[in-house]
C-alpha cells in the first residue's frame, strides 16, 4: 500500500525520497527489516498469550532424549511466521502482481490447512490431528490453483532475446547499446540445471505425439505442479521435527530463491547470466525478503531449547511457498537439489515405511533401515544432540545452496 502511496506523492507533489519506493533493493530491505521487528518483538507477545491460554505441544513418547521436557511448549508458532511476512507485503510490494497475489493465495490457504491440523491436535486433544486424506486434498487445490493460473493467466510471460537481424542491426546503429528482447510470450518452459541450453519446454511431452496437442500442455504441467506442491509442503512438514531445523533451512532455501527471483526479474542480469528473463517475477523479491525476515525473527524463539514450535500452520505454509517461488522463477528442477534436506526426509521415512513393509511381509517380522525416521530422528537415536544435528544440517543447507546458485554459470 504505501508503494502506491509514494508512488502518488512522487507523480504529484514530487515528494523527498518518494521514487526510493520505485526500487526493489529498497523495498526488499524495508520488508525484511520490518518482518525481523514484527517477529521478534510481537512474537513474544504471540507466545505468552499462547502460554496463557495453555496452547501447548501435546508430545508422543518416541523414546528419544529431553522429548518429555519440550510437553507443554507453545505451539500454532507459525501464527508469527505468517503475519510477519504478510504485514511488511500488503506494506511494500505491489499488490497487483499476479506472483504476489499468489504467494498471498498459497500463504493463507497453507496456513489455514496447517492452522486446522494444530487447532484439531491442540484444542479437539486428537494427536493425528486433520485426516491426511483433507490435507492432500487442500495441497491438491492449491496446486490446481497455481499451476492453473501460471498456464493461463496473461500476466506470466517469458521473454528472450530476439534473433531478428533487423532488430539486431538497429541495435548496433543506436547512440546507446540496448538489449533487444523478444516480445513477451506464454510458455510452460523451465530450466535444466547444469545444462547448456538449459531451457525445457513440458509441451514437448506431449507434443511428439501429435504437434497440435502442445495446445493441451496444462494436462502435463497442472499435475507436475501439483506434485512439486504436496511433495515439499510435506517434506517441509517432516523435516519441522527439532528445534530450528525447519525454520533455519528453509531461511536459507528462501534467500537462495531470493537471488533468482532477482536476477530473472531483471533483463540486464538475466541477459547477463544469458537465463529466461520472467517480466514482472522481480517483485517477489519483496515478498521473498518478508518470508525470510519472518523465518529468522521466529528463530529467535524457535531455537534449542524452543519457547515455541511453528506446527503445521508453519511448517506446511513454509512448504507451500518455497514449491511457488521454485515454480514462479522456472527453477522447480532445482528443487531435489536446493530442498536437499526435504528431500532425504521424504526419502527417510518412504524407505523405512517401505522396507518395514516388505520384510513383514516377506519375513513375518517388520525390519528397520534407521532406527527411526525421518532421519533427524536416526541421528538423535545415536546419540548425537539436537542442536549438532541442526547445525549440521544448517550447513548441509548452506553447501546445497551454493552449488544450486552456482548454476546459474556452470553449464
Amino acid at each position: 500500500m504505501l508503494y502506491y502511496l509514494f508512488e502518488y506523492l512522487d507523480t504529484h507533489y514530487g515528494f523527498p525520497g518518494a521514487r526510493l519506493f520505485q526500487y526493489f533493493s529498497f523495498r526488499s530491505a524495508m520488508a525484511i527489516i520490518l518482518a525481523l521487528l514484527i517477529s521478534t518483538i510481537y512474537g513474544k507477545q504471540i507466545i505468552n498469550y499462547l502460554r496463557r491460554k495453555q496452547i501447548g505441544e501435546s508430545v508422543r513418547d518416541l523414546g528419544l532424549e529431553g522429548q518429555s521436557e519440550k510437553a507443554g511448549t507453545p505451539t500454532m508458532g507459525g501464527v508469527i511466521i505468517i503475519l510477519s511476512t504478510l504485514i511488511p507485503v500488503l506494506l511494500f510490494a505491489k499488490l497487483d502482481n499476479i506472483y504476489v497475489i499468489l504467494l498471498i493465495v498459497t500463504t493463507i490457504w497453507m496456513g489455514t490447512i496447517g492452522f486446522l491440523d494444530d487447532y484439531i491436535k491442540t484444542f479437539k486433544k486428537d494427536k493425528g490431528g486433520l485426516q491426511g486424506k483433507f490435507k492432500i486434498i487442500a495441497q491438491v487445490g492449491l496446486g490446481l490453483i497455481i499451476g492453473g493460473t501460471m498456464y493461463f493467466h496473461p500476466g506470466i510471460t517469458v521473454k528472450e532475446e530476439t534473433n531478428d537481424a533487423n532488430a539486431q542491426q538497429q541495435e548496433l546503429t543506436t547512440e546507446v547499446n540496448e538489449i533487444v528482447m523478444g516480445p513477451e510470450e506464454k510458455a510452460t518452459t523451465t530450466t535444466i540445471p547444469f545444462v547448456k541450453n538449459n531451457e525445457f519446454d513440458y509441451s514437448a511431452l506431449i507434443s511428439w505425439i501429435n504437434p497440435a496437442l502442445v495446445n493441451y500442455a496444462w494436462i502435463i504441467f497442472i499435475p507436475i505442479v501439483i506434485f512439486i506442491v504436496t511433495a515439499v509442503s510435506n517434506g517441509a512438514n517432516l523435516t519441522d521435527g527439532i528445534d530450528g531445523l525447519a525454520a533455519g533451512s528453509s531461511a536459507i532455501i528462501v534467500l537462495t530463491l531470493g537471488i533468482f527471483a532477482w536476477v530473472s526479474g531483471n533483463i540486464i542480469f538475466s541477459d547477463y547470466l544469458n537465463i529466461m528473463y520472467i517480466p514482472r517475477s522481480g517483485e517477489m523479491t519483496i515478498y521473498i525478503s518478508a518470508f525470510a525476515g519472518a523465518l529468522v525473527g521466529f528463530l529467535w524463539y524457535n531455537t534449542f531449547p524452543a519457547q515455541i514450535f511453528m506446527g503445521d500452520t508453519g511448517s506446511l505454509t513454509i512448504g507451500g511457498i518455497i514449491a511457488v517461488l521454485a515454480i514462479a522463477t522456472r527453477k522447480e528442477l532445482l528443487i531435489p537439489l536446493l530442498c536437499g534436506i526435504f528431500l532425504v526426509q521424504n526419502l527417510s521415512v518412504v524407505m523405512q515405511v517401505g522396507w518395514f513393509k516388505y520384510t513383514k511381509k516377506k519375513f513375518g517380522e517388520g525390519r528397520r533401515i534407521f532406527l527411526m525416521s525421518p532421519l533427524h530422528h536416526h541421528f538423535q537415536k545415536k546419540g548425537y544432540h539436537e542442536s549438532k544435528i541442526v547445525v549440521r544440517f544448517w550447513i548441509v543447507g548452506i553447501f546445497l545452496a551454493i552449488l544450486t546458485i552456482i548454476t546459474l554459470k556452470v553449464r
